[in-house]
C-alpha cells in the first residue's frame, strides 16, 4: 500500500536524493552540480519501484519514490487546467482533471506485464466534453497550434477512437503531452506525461455507464473482461449511439438497423442490464464550489465528497485518505464548478440517466422506416 509520505510541490525546494546502493531516501538540499534530473532520481529507479508495486514487495524507499512521482503529476495537471480554462472560456465545453487512482495504477501494471511505470502516460488526465464531434475536432485542431513548450507525443490519428473505435465500443480521442518548462517551480516535473481526453456528451454518457457497471458487478467491459453478454451490450449500445447521434459507426457497421435492434433486444432480454441501470439511485450530493475535490466511494456503496480547503495541499489530503481507506475507490479531481465535476465524473454519482435516454431514444429512431428517422438527433460526423 502507498502511504506514510505526503508530498507537495513545495518539497521541490529540496531535491530528493536517492542513495541507490543503500536503498535509503534522504530529503536534503544538494549542491547544484550534483542534483539529479528529477526528485525520484531517474526513470530506472522509478521503474524499479513500479516493479516492486507490481509484485507487492514495496520498501519504504519505493513508497516514497512512488508518492513523490504521483504528487508531481498534480502540478502538471494544474498547469494544463489553466491552459484549457483560457482556451475554452465562453464555449460550451466542460473541462475537468483527475489524478489516477492508486489501485488503477497497480491494476494497469498487472494487466500489462511489460509496462514500465515511467512510460505510464495517463497518471495525470484532463477531460474535455463537447456538444458534437465537429466542435471536438475544431477545438483539437486549434489546440494543436498552441504555442507552448509542452510537446504532443502521439501522431494525430494514433488515438482517434472515433474514426477507429476500440473493440469494446469506446469512442473518443486522446492526446499525450510531455510537460516541458523552464520555470524553477516546474523544472523537476519536466518529462512527465499527461493525457487529454476529448469526448462528445454522448460518448461520455456511454463511458460513464461502462464505469458504473465495472464498479457494481464483477464484469469489466472497459478492459474486455467478464461475461461476453455484458461486453456485447456495450458494443451494441455504442453502435446505436454512434449511428443515431453522430452519423457514424462503432463496432457493428455491417449490421442493418433492424439487425442491430434485434441483437440488442435479445441481449438485454437475457441480462437485463438496462433495467439494472434504471434501478440505480443517483447520488444527489452537492458541494457549493468547484476546485480541488476528493471523491471517495466506500466499500459500502456510499459516496463521500471531500472539499479540499484553499491553502491545503490536495495531494497530502488525498494520500492520507488512501492510506486510511485502502479498500475504497478514491480520486482527486478538479473543475471550476461542482456541476462540472458531477458531469465529468458521473460514474461516482451512479448517474447513467443520459446513457439510458440516448439508448431508449436511439432505439426508437432506428425502429422507424429510414425516410422517417428524426434527423434532429444527428450531428455532423466531422
Amino acid at each position: 500500500m502507498l502511504g506514510d509520505y505526503n508530498p507537495s510541490i513545495e518539497m521541490y525546494r529540496h531535491w530528493l536524493y536517492v542513495d541507490a546502493q543503500a536503498g535509503a531516501v534522504l530529503d536534503r538540499a544538494m549542491p547544484e552540480a550534483k542534483k539529479p534530473a528529477s526528485p525520484w532520481e531517474s526513470k530506472g529507479r522509478l521503474n524499479r519501484a513500479g516493479e516492486a508495486l507490481r509484485k507487492e514487495q514495496l520498501s519504504e524507499a519505493d513508497i516514497r519514490i512512488l508518492n513523490v512521482w504521483r504528487g508531481a503529476h498534480n502540478h502538471i495537471l494544474n498547469t494544463f487546467q489553466a491552459i484549457l480554462h483560457n482556451r475554452t472560456k465562453g464555449k460550451s465545453i466542460s473541462v475537468a482533471q483527475r489524478l489516477k487512482r492508486r489501485w488503477t495504477i497497480t491494476d494497469k501494471l498487472s494487466r500489462e506485464p511489460t509496462m514500465q511505470l515511467a512510460r505510464m502516460d495517463d497518471v495525470a488526465g484532463c477531460r474535455l466534453i463537447f456538444s458534437s464531434v465537429k466542435a471536438l475536432r475544431d477545438f483539437r485542431a486549434e489546440f494543436h497550434k498552441a504555442k507552448f513548450n509542452h510537446k504532443r507525443k502521439n501522431e494525430i490519428d494514433k488515438y482517434d477512437y472515433i474514426r477507429h473505435p476500440k473493440p469494446t465500443g469506446y469512442r473518443g480521442i486522446h492526446d499525450i503531452y510531455e510537460y516541458n518548462t523552464t520555470s524553477v517551480k516546474g523544472l523537476p516535473c519536466n518529462g512527465l506525461l499527461l493525457e487529454l481526453q476529448y469526448r462528445t456528451r454522448s460518448q461520455h454518457a456511454w463511458a460513464t455507464a461502462v464505469e458504473v457497471i465495472t464498479r457494481i458487478t464483477e464484469n469489466q467491459p472497459k478492459f474486455d473482461k467478464g461475461d461476453e453478454r455484458y461486453k456485447d451490450f456495450f458494443r451494441l449500445t455504442s453502435e446505436i449511439i454512434a449511428r443515431v447521434y453522430e452519423r457514424s459507426n462503432s463496432c457493428y457497421p455491417e449490421l442493418s438497423d433492424r439487425e442491430l435492434l434485434e441483437r440488442y433486444v435479445n441481449n438485454d432480454g437475457e441480462i437485463g442490464l438496462f433495467q439494472m441501470l434504471l434501478g440505480l439511485t443517483v447520488i444527489r450530493r452537492v458541494v457549493p464550489d468547484g476546485g480541488n475535490t476528493i471523491l471517495q466511494f466506500t466499500v459500502n456503496g456510499d459516496l463521500i465528497v471531500h472539499r479540499v480547503p484553499l491553502g491545503n495541499a490536495p495531494t497530502e489530503m488525498y494520500f492520507e485518505l488512501e492510506k486510511k481507506n485502502p479498500d475504497d475507490d478514491i480520486v482527486l479531481v478538479k473543475a471550476d464548478t461542482f456541476a462540472e465535476i458531477r458531469s465529468a465524473y458521473r460514474n461516482y454519482f451512479s448517474d447513467t440517466n443520459e446513457f439510458l435516454r440516448l439508448v431508449r431514444e436511439g432505439c426508437e429512431v432506428l425502429s422507424k422506416p429510414r425516410g422517417k428517422k428524426r434527423s434532429k438527433h444527428r450531428s455532423s460526423r466531422k
